[in-house]
């Protein structure tokens, strides 16, 4: 049973990024669609799979993370425009029903990210 999965760490404050705002959109045939818009919980993950079973299709699909909105909500003081605003990640399935975790480490100054399990 494939799955795409996200998580966001903040590692300013050294814990998961709580209520960040993430949208999930498909790119094809030169068309960008939005799929899902979520928020993180407690934990910084969605409360259930951004795509599962058969929805976890050969594509290219791109995840956008509102972390500029997440540090301002939590009192950072951040220039403007901010450096680190809205975070896209661009990344593609290859596997149908595969699983996929992408994973955003992030600070108001940098971001990273990798395939997770």
């Amino acid at each position: 049973m494939g799955k795409l999965s996200t998580h966001v760490l903040d590692t300013m404050h050294g814990c998961p990024a709580q209520h960040v705002n993430i949208d999930l959109y498909r790119h094809e045939n030169g068309t960008r669609s939005l799929i899902k818009s979520v928020k993180t919980n407690a934990d910084g993950r969605c409360g259930e799979p951004l795509l599962q079973d058969q929805e976890v299709a050969k594509g290219q699909y791109e995840l956008v993370f509102h972390a500029g909105d997440y540090f301002a909500a939590r009192g950072v003081a951040l220039p403007s425009p901010r450096f680190v605003d809205q975070v896209s990640i661009h990344f593609g399935i290859a596997e149908e029903g595969g699983s996929y975790h992408v994973p955003l480490v992030v600070t108001p100054w940098s971001w990273s990210t990798y395939r997770g399990s």
